[in-house]
């Protein structure tokens, strides 16, 4: 059962059971006095969520130099599965003795102190949530396929402290929050104090709902709070709490609870009904749902819904996709990359001809079928006369190719489409600059309002959640990943009109929020970024089998095993590329409302980072400004190109944003925000006020003025959520 902390007028009854003791030692009757009153007090509660809000979480920072000042904790020796040393150090100072740092460390009690030293390796940093933290990122590297389009952002760190950076880059600015927390099953899916949290924990719910209410308390202030949606996926373990929860945060605020179908099987324990449903929290900040022609309730209704037609991959896929089954379907395709169309295709190649001795036409490329997934050689899903039929009148087409991975993702009208285009069944609106069909199902206009209970095949979390994670990350295992067509339409509810908006998942596991606004963007030429937040946690089972190998956090073979190492950042790769970490083409097709190969990739450009620690006195005199930049991209919009480092004549324009570092070069400055179109942001570092006020005077109306390093100071000298 969980002891329950009680808050009258603001004040925690934990507080004031300790003042009622001080006050029977001094005065035992006004003691016993005050006793009585409270206990009358507190049995007259009004109804509410109350729970043990304990103390503040730590987080351990593996790859964080050891500073002076620092709190640290002892690691265990390697090849150890013990827990180690659990409490924190301070330390004093750090020296080289014998070519090996070594660190002072005090722990403080109420005996005195003790002091011992350390090498350095064997030490993490360690932050605690009452700290104030000063935010930096590392790029850890990206894939620009989106040409123009803002950046999406996969940041790998604790949530809490990237909520805490994101106050100062995306404050007021998030149109929808998407989250899918910890489940809290008991079943150590998720940390409270570096621990576990098991079912036999008595504090097992006061514990999530403390950990949840700091994170909430934080993203309710990157909200726009005029038009945005919160959305909160959750089950049965903690759904009622949670419901509770969300009205005491966000006090006033519409909410509405959604019923979804995820598991069609059912799921049981024995001897009890077999859930097949999760739960949708929604919270309207001003947002509001568009209605849309499909019912999420009777899927039956649905079959003419999506204007959207289908193109079938070139490559044929499953147990038939082999080149024995069809050898006239093995022939080359000649591609002519500097144009980027099919050039022609050439004859079925003859069981003993080696494909060295087809000779490509001049300025072409020449492309053969892949291998199987069984790793035999694989066939054209139709044959080379076909192919030339299709592609002369426009329904065979060539997708993004990437010469340098040997991507060419080619589809085409099946005959069953073709049928439906010569009948009229499907329209045919234009042709597009390769000529190319444009063709769709004709607009159904009776659109209905979506029901608060949702059946959909497209939800099923096993078909389209984690066996689509399987096919972009071949061999790599996730557990329960949502069903991507899942995230895509509880989004698409709130952003079918708005193409620039911004998505923030701060508990992104696998990545699959980051890829549904990714699929949302091909559907309508959306320009929305999302920012995805992840930790790199390793898997109990892999923690285990790690430690009994010698190796410890920090380490690079605990550290590529993590979430975002292993499974986020690979699988937003994938998408985007169309190609799995190994290289080959991602097998299948998207399905349902937008259906086309998944080797095609997407147009999109990603950016990956790690979330650092900086001083403030290295921020202030230049010293991070590598690790800052990243934030003053982000506040500007995380499109086009980044200062990464102080300009060397003073000042600095990107395609967004521009920098001033040096005051004598304020003219110059100026002058280039007057000629250059869709400047946002001017930051101007310097500690004198009335200079910056000046300068910022000479700038357009519809330039930001910032000044650093006072703006970032100060926005974290006061974000602490404690």
């Amino acid at each position: 059962m969980n002891l329950p902390v009680v808050k009258l007028q603001g004040v925690e009854v934990s507080r004031l059971t300790d003042l009622i003791a001080q006050a029977k030692a001094k005065d035992p009757q006004m003691g016993l006095d005050l006793e009585r009153e409270f206990k009358a007090l507190s049995s007259r509660l009004a109804f509410g969520l109350n729970f043990e809000r304990h103390r503040p979480e730590v987080v351990e920072l593996p790859r964080r130099p050891v500073r002076k000042g620092d709190k640290v904790r002892v690691l265990p020796e390697r090849g150890s599965t013990a827990k180690g040393d659990q409490r924190l150090w301070l330390v004093r100072g750090v020296a080289k003795v014998k070519g090996n740092l070594i660190a002072r460390l005090e722990l403080k009690g109420d005996t005195g102190s003790e002091m011992q030293d350390v090498s350095v390796d064997d030490l993490v940093v360690v932050a605690e949530f009452r700290d104030y933290i000063f935010p930096g990122l590392i790029s850890t590297g990206k894939v620009a396929q989106g040409g123009d389009k803002p950046f999406h952002t996969v940041i790998n760190g604790e949530n809490y402290h990237v909520l805490e950076a994101l106050t100062y880059t995306h404050r007021g600015k998030v149109d929808v929050i998407y989250i899918d927390p910890p489940y809290n099953t008991g079943a150590k899916d998720w940390k409270y104090n570096n621990d576990y949290v098991e079912s036999e924990d008595l504090y097992r719910h006061s514990k999530w709902l403390a950990f949840m209410e700091r994170r909430l308390r934080i993203a309710k202030k990157l909200l726009n709070p005029s038009d945005s949606i919160l959305i909160c996926a959750i089950d049965e373990n903690e759904v009622h709490r949670l419901g509770l929860l969300l009205q005491q945060v966000f006090e006033g605020v519409r909410m509405q609870m959604i019923t979804t179908v995820i598991n069609p099987k059912g799921a049981s324990l024995g001897g009890d009904f077999a859930r097949v449903e999760e739960y949708l929290f929604i919270l309207y900040f001003g947002g509001r749902v568009v209605p849309e022609v499909r019912d999420m309730l009777d899927e039956s209704k649905n079959a003419a819904a999506s204007r959207t037609v289908k193109w079938s991959s070139l490559i044929r896929g499953g147990a038939q996709g082999v080149r024995t089954d069809s050898p006239g379907a093995f022939y080359p395709v000649f591609i002519d990359c500097d144009r980027s169309r099919i050039h022609s295709f050439g004859e079925p190649l003859p069981w003993e001809q080696p494909r060295e001795s087809v000779a490509a036409p001049n300025g072409t490329v020449v492309v053969w079928p892949p291998n199987h997934l069984s790793g035999v050689e694989g066939r054209w899903g139709i044959g080379p006369e076909k192919a030339r039929e299709l592609l002369a009148i426009g329904a065979l087409r060539l997708g993004k190719i990437d010469p340098a991975r040997g991507k060419f993702p080619m589809s085409y009208l099946s005959s069953g489409i073709m049928e439906k285009v010569d009948s009229g069944e499907i329209e045919t609106v234009g042709r597009k600059p390769d000529g190319t069909l444009i063709v769709r199902y004709p607009e159904n206009t009776k659109v209905t309002q979506p029901k608060t209970v949702w059946k959909m095949p497209s939800h099923n979390a096993g078909e389209y959640g984690s066996k689509l994670l399987f096919s972009l990350l071949p061999q790599r295992k996730f557990p329960f990943p949502k069903s991507l067509y899942a995230v895509e339409d509880v989004l698409s509810f709130f952003l079918s009109k708005k193409l620039n908006a911004t998505v923030l998942d701060f508990f992104s596991g696998s990545g699959t929020t980051v890829h549904a606004v990714m699929r949302l963007n091909r559907r309508d030429e959306g320009r929305r970024q999302c920012i995805a937040v992840t930790n790199n946690e390793v898997a109990v089972a892999e923690q285990l089998l790690l430690r009994t190998q010698g190796k410890r956090p920090g380490d690079t073979e605990w550290e590529e095993l993590g979430i975002c190492e292993y499974i986020t950042k690979p699988r937003v790769k994938a998408a985007i590329t169309g190609l799995t970490p190994d290289g080959n083409p991602v097998d299948g097709d998207y399905k349902f409302v937008d259906e086309f190969p998944i080797a095609e990739g997407l147009e999109e450009n990603a950016e990956f980072f790690t979330l650092t620690y900086e001083t403030p006195v290295a921020v202030s005199h230049n010293l991070a400004f590598e690790r800052v930049a990243p934030l003053l991209w982000l506040r500007a919009g995380s499109r086009g190109r980044r200062i990464d480092s102080l300009p060397l004549n003073g000042w600095e324009v990107a395609d967004n944003y521009g920098l001033l570092t040096n005051l004598d070069q304020a003219e110059a400055f100026c002058a280039a925000f007057q000629k250059t179109d869709g400047l946002r942001i001017a930051y101007i570092v310097t500690n004198d006020d009335r200079r910056f006020q000046a300068i910022a005077r000479t700038l357009p109306e519809s330039v930001e003025p910032i000044r650093l390093y006072e703006s970032y100071l100060s926005n974290f000298k006061f974000a602490n959520g404690e």
